[in-house]
């Protein structure tokens, strides 16, 4: 027993201080390491949830985009029909008043004829009244002669 309490002392004296130390130390190094790794873990799970936020906020910014160039391209649809029934109201009043213009020009060209066609009936009769009666024809050419005169 007695050897034992001195090697037990040895020991103390010696080698358990130095080894109590190495295993202190040992556990400050574990305690450390898992210190480190609990500090990369709560980075990594930071930089996942971080990249989980840009990830929903980038399909939140391209929904937008598809929403804004839905509501662009509804926008530019409606302008061009604006302008389409812009440009077919411009062309049937234009047709319109090119079919009023044409009949216009009918018309008168119809009444332009038809008073010269008038005239040479008128003529015709007249001048078949006045050769059957030739006193209606010294009343034509008195009033010619006056008509004339006046002129």
């Amino acid at each position: 027993m007695i050897a034992f309490g001195i090697l037990y002392i040895l020991l103390n004296k010696y080698a358990f201080s130095k080894l109590f130390g190495v295993m202190e130390k040992r556990r400050e190094l574990v305690m450390q390491q898992m210190d480190e790794a609990a500090k990369t873990r709560e980075q990594a799970v930071a930089y996942v949830e971080e990249q989980k936020q840009a990830l929903q906020q980038a399909r939140q910014e391209a929904q937008q985009i598809i929403q804004q160039s839905q509501v662009t391209s509804s926008n530019q649809a409606d302008r061009l029909m604006e302008q389409a029934k812009a440009e077919a109201d411009r062309l049937k009043n234009e047709a319109v008043r090119d079919i009023a213009n044409e009949k216009n020009k009918a018309v008168e060209a119809l009444r332009s004829e038809l008073g010269t066609a008038s005239v040479r009936i008128a003529s015709k009769l007249l001048e078949k009244e006045v050769k059957a009666d030739g006193e209606q024809e010294q009343l034509v050419d008195q009033y010619l002669k006056e008509v004339g005169g006046r002129s």
